[in-house]
């Protein structure tokens, strides 16, 4: 069957051009989900100058080019929410594990990182080019590092009130809304009134507030109580990031954090979420540490660790939080990235430790282990902490939507978490046609309507006349991610077209090398 739909396509492609065109691209025959949610229908579909221009039974006479959809969905292109691409897309601005993942629009700026900078960022991206469309949120840590540095305390007037203006010029500049990563330094530093204040400023723009909440694990409730207040006080509506119960100790709980949520939004609070569709979470070493001891400069960090006293208080921290999980030891931690010593990519932090000469079944070593490496630097780490139980519930529930939480990897360096590679694919291969979790319809909306619409992100989501050209075609039948923890890097299988802007980014699953990818403000 594939083959059949692929020479199928390949010919139409090659003889659509003889013709006087209506279409530049018209997609024939396919099963058409529209991203709203409601059932599939089969129509062709009409691109003309990166707009989707017609959808019903269209003539194949009018197409420069026409691609046999026979056998396959139609669907918008995916809009990822929750992304760090800022630091690397003049990098990498093909972006393939996005495109062969179906991903035509990503939300970058997360978890309170961002460029400040964001007109400059979108006139460099316009410049370069890049295979998907670029949104941002303006994050909290980068403004208060901007303003603060790493500095442990309450703002002054003045400080908060320059903050204040940096987000302004951040949202005037056409950022989506303020993210905040209330786990990590500096932002973790700050009262909660300082967020408000900000959110409440990205507000007047029309922008989200986005958080990273400040917990994840025991403390989840709390954290969750302080976003919704965030966004009541700054009357913005609320989305928590990465939506999940991080610990063993406390698996299960994803039911009341639902219930919790459903309460606040039947109390008039405008609360939404996301996740990714893995049990491990991946981050930097540093958060297992108290995150007191990396106020100031790196250097400070280094004088604290080598302190024997308040080593000492750290290491109390360190086993009061690893109790508190639920957990024996840092096996759970898997190095993703080292710098200094790749050859520590997906080794768990027991293994580390033998490496480096010490007993891997003591914890002491293991947080010796954890001191001599976070010291070197950010060693990026995947860890394993979640349960299947807790993700197939918020992905069944209505207000989640598709997220990856990823960057751009340089294909075959380290070990990073396989999100960074399958996440749209596993949630429709695993999620959708294997268990039975989701309907077809109901995956696709939490991965284009839902998020375009959250983010404000006009015409874009759903397949409608007028509205942009970002498609994907792919079988269900075929869809499977096929990157996994042990072997990360690999381009998911089933996804045949992908379209940015009304341009083949993806043609018959190969990359075209194109670039029609374009800075995505808020509507306001």
């Amino acid at each position: 069957m594939k083959k059949h739909i692929l020479s199928m396509a390949l010919l139409a492609l090659s003889i659509g051009g003889l013709t006087q065109s209506r279409y530049d691209y018209l997609i024939r025959g396919g099963k058409v989900v529209d991203g709203t949610g409601n059932p599939w229908y089969y129509a062709d579909v009409g691109i003309r100058k990166g707009k989707i221009v017609a959808v019903g039974q269209l003539d194949a006479q009018k197409a420069r080019h026409l691609i046999n959809a026979t056998g396959l969905v139609v669907a918008p292109g995916f809009i990822d929410v929750h992304t760090h691409i800022e630091g690397s897309i003049f990098r990498h601005p093909d972006a393939h594990n996005y495109v062969h993942d179906g991903v035509t629009t990503v939300i970058t700026g997360n978890c309170g990182g961002s460029v400040t900078d964001v007109r400059g960022f979108f006139k460099k991206l316009r410049k370069t080019g890049a295979s998907v469309n670029v949104a941002t949120l303006v994050g909290h840590n980068a403004i208060r590092r901007a303003v603060m540095g790493e500095a442990n305390r309450k703002a002054t007037p003045a400080e908060l009130a320059q903050m204040q203006q940096l987000v302004a010029r951040a949202m005037a500049a056409g950022a989506v809304g303020l993210s905040t990563g209330l786990i990590y330094v500096p932002g973790t530093y700050a009262p909660t009134e300082e967020v408000v204040v900000l959110a409440r400023t990205a507000r007047r723009h029309g922008g989200i507030y986005a958080s990273h909440i400040r917990h994840e694990d025991w403390r989840v409730f709390d954290a969750i109580a302080e976003a919704v207040h965030i966004g009541r006080q700054a009357h913005t509506p609320v989305h928590i990031s990465h939506f999940k119960i991080s610990g063993k100790a406390d698996w299960g709980a994803s039911a009341r954090m639902i219930d919790t949520i459903e309460a606040w939004r039947q109390r008039g609070v405008d609360v939404t979420v996301d996740q990714y569709p893995y049990t491990a979470s991946s981050t930097s070493l540093d958060v297992l540490l108290p995150s007191w001891v990396f106020s100031g400069r790196r250097d400070s960090m280094r004088a604290r660790i080598a302190d024997a006293s308040v080593r000492a208080q750290i290491e109390a921290e360190m086993i009061d939080m690893l109790a508190k999980t639920g957990f024996a030891d840092y096996s759970y931690a898997v190095v993703a990235r080292c710098p200094e010593h790749p050859e520590y990519a997906g080794k768990n932090l027991a293994e580390v430790t033998a490496l480096r000469g010490l007993d891997p079944n003591e914890l002491a070593a293991q947080r010796q282990t954890i001191f001599e490496l976070v010291v070197l630097g950010r060693v990026q780490m995947v860890y394993h902490k979640m349960s299947e139980g807790d993700v197939q519930r918020i992905m069944s529930w209505p207000l989640s939507m598709v997220a990856s939480d990823a960057g751009l990897p340089t294909f075959g360096e380290g070990a990073p978490h396989p999100r960074n590679y399958g996440t749209n694919a596993r949630v429709l291969g695993r999620y959708v046609r294997q268990l039975g979790l989701l309907h077809l319809e109901e995956a696709i909306r939490k991965m284009t309507s839902m998020p375009a619409t959250r983010f404000g992100l006009e015409k874009r989501g759903m397949i409608r006349p007028g509205w942009a050209a970002d498609l994907v075609v792919f079988s269900e039948r075929e869809i499977a991610d096929q990157a996994t923890f042990e072997q990360p890097h690999a381009y998911p299988v089933g996804i045949y077209f992908v379209f940015v802007n009304g341009v083949p980014v993806i043609k018959n699953g190969q990359h075209t090398g194109r670039r029609p990818g374009q800075p995505l403000k808020h509507k306001k």
